[in-house]
């Protein structure tokens, strides 16, 4: 017969209660710690106590997990993409294993980028020739400091007898709370607090301080947006703070799967009418790719990227994306000669 944990904690303290209030004084101020024991119990923390250790590898190896030739992510011995629930029934320790196999997931898709694309690193504030913006990184986590709390009293005047009861009342309070502490949590995680990187606390904030110590700088003529899901949210965003800098520096925005809404972040009519001429957004969609999607937000047109998973919609829809990239930069081309051309025949008649 099984046995829940709980029958197996509450059972005998319930018992002994009965048992204790029976008795005298000293009965009743155990009575009181028992009670005090049962307020501090969380069930959900002591089931903790049968979890394996939260102790994870730090390598791809260690998770006998590896990418093959496809870029895929495959189970070293079995061939099976990445399980979730290793464990049944353990939910909390599945997704600390799933977020300490992404750390590694995402320092190796770092590497990728700086040994096979050729990119450089470099930490805000630095200069960038190829800007890949990561709008997700907006803190760092530590380990938040243990404060450890002095009971203080003005006991000049006390007797000594007093001032050693008073400390060892402090003593055993002490021992007491840890030991409930222990039972309340027997595998405590380290308590960790998030420190927010300055003027980039948000996606947000991390294009807008992009844009004015990056992008606002850079002597290239043309420059071309991809943002995909919540970094077309971001781009919008960083229109509404800079639409005038925006508009004169960017020639063609690529937006895939994008979240912006125009309307709920309240985006001007110049705005709305600059992204129809100038954006494009690929979405997520079963049909062929650049078949038309109707939209029912009057801002940019709406493109099949050729796929229905949000994942890939930037990747299948690159080829599309360089093309209008390079109609753009065309068309922008040509609506500067014919003011060049008259600028030099009038630098010309002038000289004559």
């Amino acid at each position: 017969m099984s046995i829940s944990l709980s029958s197996l904690i509450l059972c005998p303290i319930w018992i002994s209660m009965a048992q204790i209030q029976q008795g005298g004084p000293d009965e009743k101020e155990k009575t009181t710690a028992l009670k005090d024991l049962l307020s501090r119990i969380d069930l959900d923390e002591l089931m903790k106590k049968d979890e394996p250790p939260l102790d994870f590898p730090d390598t791809l190896e260690g998770f006998e997990y590896a990418f093959n030739e496809k870029g895929q992510l495959r189970h070293i011995k079995t061939g099976e993409p990445f399980v979730f629930n290793y464990r049944e029934d353990l939910h909390r320790w599945n997704q600390k294993r799933y977020e300490a196999l992404g750390e590694i997931i995402t320092k190796y898709v770092y590497e990728l980028l700086e040994k096979d694309c050729n990119l450089k690193k470099i930490f805000i504030p630095e200069g960038y020739g190829v800007i890949v913006l990561n709008p997700n990184e907006n803190y760092i986590e530590v380990e938040k400091p243990r404060t450890h709390v002095q009971l203080s009293s003005d006991s000049s005047d006390e007797p000594a007898e007093k001032r050693e009861r008073k400390d060892k009342v402090s003593k055993e309070t002490k021992k007491r709370r840890d030991f409930y502490e222990k039972y309340r949590n027997p595998q405590r995680e380290k308590e960790m607090m998030q420190l927010y990187i300055r003027e980039n606390g948000s996606p947000e904030e991390h294009a807008l301080y992009v844009w004015d110590h990056f992008i606002a700088k850079a002597a290239a003529e043309n420059v071309f947006f991809v943002a995909h899901s919540y970094g077309g949210l971001a781009f919008v965003e960083l229109m509404i703070q800079r639409e005038a800098d925006v508009k004169s520096k960017v020639t063609a925005v690529a937006l895939t799967d994008s979240v912006h809404n125009v309307w709920h972040q309240e985006a001007g009519k110049t705005i709305r009418e600059w992204m129809r001429e100038n954006c494009c957004n690929w979405v997520s969609s079963s049909e062929p790719l650049d078949t038309s999607v109707e939209s029912m937000l009057p801002d940019c047109p709406r493109v099949s990227a050729g796929t229905d998973r949000h994942e890939l919609t930037s990747w299948k829809s690159f080829p599309s994306i360089f093309k209008f990239f390079a109609e753009a930069s065309e068309a922008k081309a040509s609506a500067l000669k014919p003011a060049l051309t008259r600028r030099s025949h009038r630098i010309k008649h002038e000289e004559l």
